[in-house]
């Protein structure tokens, strides 16, 4: 029965991975492979054990019990993840991102490029990565005009948007899960993670720099616009101000992330409705004027914006890699590694590649399953690096780079000859740095 059940995750995988060519949106196979695995264990009254990271070993418990421990643990993700995507949407009905690019003046490609890199950089760790590369993309639209040059420009910001994402606990999806499991503390992930990331950055925009396609001028317009609205930029440093308030309200509080994002949210969304003037009623929600004025409200246009099918998504994949950590063996198939291969490092860094291949959030999600480190442990930091910059070496390998290539309709192949290798020596670099600095520095 085991195998079964590793055949249908791994065929789930498959589609997941294949989406593209498949042309099948990857939340149907990640919500059929959960709902499957699950159903198995029901009908064939499968042991299901739950890891005693203390002691390291497997404890029986019944289904019921730990199907409810997954799915509140996967709840404090995707609500954490709802509240966090409102934010940026209700940021962008003001127009808020627009304040940015009334910050380039430059003409330089050099200098657009450090400017991109060091925007997708910071931006990426307080509202993530995929957020960050789509509102890059946008303003770099409408600064270069060439579309050769900005093909360039994108890959860079996708290999900088992953190294932003990966030290910051709101960064990426799978530093995220990361945080809220409790594996890594907010302050140690910077601290590890932050300098790794920099010269994850750092190194490819350096080489790339040095490139023809960053030589020269580009012509920008005279005229810069600004944001349609003039709550745009106070919208901006609020949404942002709040979102980055999160981890200091679990620190103080030491209350689960989600609690901090929804008072973040609750704040931003008062400040949007007085600004809107947007008028509501909960005396009859089936009220004509209240239907017209809740089409103009800031949070209801937002949460109609906001991408359910990623959540979805989540929702799925957590939970069919819970079915597998229930059944132990992702417990098992630990030991074995470890045997096989003791050099954690190497373990680590071949995650890191894998996540090019395949969606970093099931692996993230796997090796939490695989491994038995307690809280803070080096391995998770190392984990959070490998997983956030290693999906940069391929244009689909990260969230960030399949939305570039949507947005720019980057090719594969263009992207693997031109950009590729400069993900790749960033990656390595950044590794490296970080073990220099776990084994001889912390």
């Amino acid at each position: 029965m085991e195998t079964i059940i590793i055949i249908i995750f791994l065929a789930g995988y498959l589609a997941i991975t294949l989406e593209h060519n498949l042309k099948i949106d990857k939340l149907i196979p990640a919500l059929a492979m959960m709902a499957i695995l699950w159903a198995i264990i029901a009908l064939a009254h499968l042991d299901v054990f739950e890891v005693n990271a203390q002691l390291k070993e497997l404890e029986p418990t019944h289904i019921d019990e730990i199907l409810l421990h997954h799915l509140g643990k996967t709840a404090e993700i995707l609500v954490f993840l709802l509240g966090a995507m409102t934010i940026v949407e209700i940021i962008d009905y003001f127009d808020g991102f627009a304040t940015i690019k009334g910050y380039i003046k430059t003409r330089s490609k050099r200098k657009l490029l450090w400017i991109f890199s060091i925007l997708a950089f910071i931006l990426s760790a307080i509202i993530d990565n995929l957020t960050a590369t789509i509102v890059l993309i946008t303003i770099l639209q409408k600064v270069i005009k060439d579309r050769e040059t900005r093909l360039w420009f994108a890959g860079l910001i996708i290999i900088n948007a992953n190294a932003g994402g990966a030290w910051s606990p709101i960064g990426d999806v799978t530093t995220t899960m990361l945080w809220i499991a409790g594996k890594v503390e907010a302050g140690s992930l910077v601290l590890h993670v932050l300098l790794p990331s920099i010269v994850c950055m750092i190194v490819p925009t350096l080489v790339a720099s040095r490139f023809k396609a960053f030589r020269g001028q580009v012509d920008i317009e005279e005229k810069q616009e600004g944001s349609k609205s003039k709550y745009g930029s106070t919208m901006l440093y609020l949404g942002l101000g709040a979102i980055v308030f999160v981890p200091f309200f679990k620190t103080i509080t030491h209350l689960p992330p989600y609690v901090g994002m929804m008072l973040s949210l609750a704040v931003v969304a008062t400040f949007a409705e007085i600004y809107s003037n947007a008028k509501f009623s909960i005396s009859s929600a089936m009220d004509e004027d209240h239907h017209e004025a809740s089409h103009h409200s800031p949070v209801h246009s937002a949460l109609t914006k906001i991408e359910l099918p990623s959540i979805l998504f989540f929702l799925g994949i957590l939970l069919a890699v819970a079915a597998l950590e229930s059944l132990g063996i992702l417990f098992n198939y630990a030991e074995s590694l470890n045997e096989a291969i003791p050099q954690r490092d190497i373990v680590v860094m071949l995650l890191g590649v894998g996540s090019a291949v395949i969606d970093n959030v099931p692996l993230v999600a796997a090796s939490m399953g695989m491994f038995s480190e307690g809280p803070d442990h080096p391995l998770w930091h190392f984990i959070a690096y490998s997983a956030g910059t290693g999906g940069s070496m391929l244009i689909i390998g990260s969230a960030a780079g399949v939305v570039a290539m949507g947005m720019e309709k980057i090719d594969f192949f263009w992207y693997l000859k031109k950009i590729a290798w400069l993900a790749f020596i960033g990656f390595v670099a950044g590794g490296i740095v970080f073990i220099a600095l776990r084994d001889f520095v912390l």
